[in-house]
C-alpha cells in the first residue's frame, strides 16, 4: 500500500464557478423563484410534507443548483 503521506500526495484542488456559471445560476435562479414561491404556498396548506421547513428561497436555490450542472453537463 502506498504511503501519500510521504509521498507529497496533494488533494485535487477545487475550482471556483465560472462567470458563465454564475450567469445562468442566477437567472435559473429568477425563474424558479416564482414557482417556489408557490409551491411554498401550497405546501403550508399541507404541513409534514417533504420540504416543510424550507422556505421559497432555499427551494429556488436548490432547483437553481440541480438544474444548472445540467445545462453545463450536456
Amino acid at each position: 500500500m502506498t504511503d501519500h503521506a510521504t509521498n507529497g500526495f496533494t488533494p485535487a484542488r477545487t475550482r471556483a464557478p465560472s462567470f458563465e456559471y454564475r450567469c445562468y445560476f442566477a437567472i435559473i435562479f429568477l425563474v424558479t423563484l416564482p414557482w417556489a414561491f408557490i409551491g411554498w404556498a401550497l405546501g403550508l396548506a399541507h404541513p409534514g410534507g417533504e420540504d416543510a421547513g424550507r422556505g421559497f428561497i432555499a427551494r429556488a436555490w436548490h432547483q437553481a443548483s440541480v438544474i444548472t450542472p445540467m445545462i453545463f453537463a450536456a
